[in-house]
Order: C-alpha cells, then structure tokens, then sequence
C-alpha cells in the first residue's frame, strides 16, 4: 500500500490548460473515486499519475517520494483500463503474468501468483482460455487479475465498467469493492457515474472543467454539497432547484409560496437557489401548487414530476400514489432539508443537514 499526494497539478495541451492546480491527498488503503461530467479531467489526471501523461506542473508522489520523472512501470502502479487491452493471443495465464514475465520472474513464482489472483477473482476455471472466450465480466476480472499478481502500491481505475451491461455493472462494482476490502491497496479509480462513485469510494473527489469542486465522503458530499453543481451532480435524481429570497427568516419562491425556514441567516430579500433533495419533498393539503407532470413506478419507490410554476420538481416516495398525470397537487419540503445557494456564484450558503 502507499499513499499518494498531488501538488499544484497542472496539464496543458499547447495552449489549452485542462488541470488547473490539482491538490489531493489519499491516505494509504483508501479507495477514492473521481467523479464528473466528461471531459472535466477525470482521466487525464489518472493517466498523469500513471506516468501515461506528462504532467506541465507540480509535484506527484507515492509514499512520500516525487515520481514525476519516473516512467509508468517503474512508479510501482496497476492500471485496468476502460477496453481491458488482453492480449488476444494469450490464454487468460499468459495475460495475467505477462508483466512478470517482462520483469523476469522465475516461472514458479509467476505460476503462484496467478493462481493466487485467479483464486481471488474465480478464474481458476478459466486459465486456458483466451480472451475471445470469455464474457465482459470475465475479461472484466483478467484485467484485474494482471493488476493483481504485480502487487503494487497503488491500484488505478479507468471507467472499467462502463463497456458491461447494467447488471453486470452492479455485480462487478461490488466485487471490486470485495476485492478492495480484502487486499487493501490504495485505488484511485474514475467514473462518470455518480451511483459507481457513492456506492463504492472512501472519499469522492468532484472534479468540474480541469478544477476540483469538493473533496469528502459520499454521505458528506450528499448531505452538505459545496455548490449546485455538486449538489446537482451527485445523487439519482438529483437535487431539485428553485429560485427564491429571503423573507425574514422564511424562503419563499418568486411568486411568494413558502418553503420553508432559511437554513442559515440571510439577507432580507436577499436573492438564493433552494435546493431540496426529491425524498424530502411531501404531498399535502396546502403548500406549493402543482400539476402532475408523469408519474414512474420503480417497484419500492415511485418517482413523481411536479411542474410549479418556476420549475419542475422530481419527487420519490415509497408509498402508493394514486394520483394521476395532469392532476393538481400541492407538496412542501420536509422542514430542516432545504439547501440555500448564492445566486450568483452559485456556493452554498448553509447545508441543510448535519
């Protein structure tokens, strides 16, 4: 295991700057995931530490030790890639210790670490197949197996789910999780899927155009979001929005319904974004009015759009709806769950949850 730090990461193509000034800290075993839209640098920080990009500024170090100048097989890193890049002509044995291999192991030693890692990964079965035998999933594991036998500090991720299928995304991020759990080796891994990211890290990094918008646990980063971008981005279905001012020690939307007690002291009038999360939302007999826009049934829950007259509003609820699309509805906010937001910067002014 080791532990990682980035100073000051900057990366530039020509004149375009697509990292602006990294700074992160994983403690050693930490599973952090980086998280954001595409083409906010999630990836191209990842392939800078691998050594697969050369970074134009500061510092990258494992375990106390700048790596900078190091190329990618001597920074003592695992990367499983997004395509799982098998050798096709390689039975899933000869894949998993290729690297040994180059770096000369004797061939008992290679033997025994590739059944160890297939043992982990339950590919015992399968060490005299080739790649074009096998399923997603299980190319999936080989990719993972080949990290495995190298034994390295730090275990890299590249979207490695994002080419399976939806259940097999959901069976494969849990054994990664196992898999975490078990060997403890620090592991940065990237997605874009905000469900991948809360379901699986120790800590979220939410990066946003080259910069990075909020660092900390799942639970921190759904409870008190740092911006509506943050606040927006992670949770399914996202966080709902409303313009709305202050009045006293009320918010209230433009057309003058109330939402609820300002989560922190504001100006009066003073100009904000509610946010509130759509479990925190209640149908009653008064509040805000609203036309039922669809109505969606997932089996536990039931996922309601309510359209007011400011915006739409996304609302999930475990109880039997027996409303219908087109009916007027009123709904408030569960009281100590609104978010309030700068206008114009768009940063929190006060987390709704403690």
């Amino acid at each position: 295991m080791g532990s990682v730090a980035l100073r000051n990461i900057r990366k530039s193509y020509g004149a375009v700057e697509v990292l602006h000034g990294i700074d992160l800290d994983i403690k050693e075993g930490e599973f952090t995931v980086l998280v954001g839209p595409s083409g906010c640098g999630k990836s191209t920080l990842l392939r800078s530490i691998a050594g697969l990009e050369t970074i134009s500024g500061g510092d990258i170090a494992i375990d106390d030790r700048v790596i900078n100048a190091l190329v990618p097989k001597e920074r003592d890193i695992a990367m499983v890639f997004q395509n799982y890049a098998l050798y096709p002509h390689m039975t899933v044995a000869k894949n998993m210790g290729f690297s040994l291999r180059l770096a000369k192991e004797p061939q008992a030693e290679i033997d025994r670490k590739v059944r160890a890692a297939a043992e982990i990964l339950d590919l015992t079965a399968l060490l005299d197949r080739y790649p074009r035998q096998l399923s997603g999933g299980q190319r999936q594991r080989v990719a993972m197996g080949r990290a495995i036998v190298r034994d390295p500090k730090v275990f890299l991720f590249d979207e490695p789910l994002s080419n399976l299928d939806a259940k097999l995304r959901v069976q494969m991020r849990s054994e990664i999780k196992e898999l975490h759990q078990r060997l403890k080796t620090t592991t940065i891994y990237v997605t874009h899927d905000q469900i991948e990211a809360m379901t699986m890290a120790d800590k979220i990094v939410v990066m946003r155009g080259g910069h990075v918008e909020q660092i900390g646990t799942p639970l921190e980063l759904y409870d008190s979001p740092a911006s509506v971008f943050v606040a927006g981005f992670i949770g399914s279905p996202s966080m709902n929005f409303i313009p709305a001012h202050a009045t006293g020690t009320t918010l209230e939307t433009e057309t003058g319904m109330p939402l609820g007690e300002t989560p922190a002291p504001l100006g009066h009038n003073q100009q904000v974004i509610a946010g509130f999360r759509p479990e925190d939302i209640r149908l009653s007999d008064t509040g805000i009015p609203a036309k039922v826009a669809l109505i969606e049934p997932t089996g536990a829950e039931t996922q309601l759009t309510l359209r007011t007259d400011e915006a739409s509003v996304i609302m999930t609820t475990r109880e039997r709806v027996t409303q219908t699309p087109g009916g007027l509805v009123h709904f408030s906010v569960t009281p100590g769950k609104l978010h309030a937001f700068d206008a114009e910067t768009e940063l929190t002014l006060a987390g709704a949850r403690q």
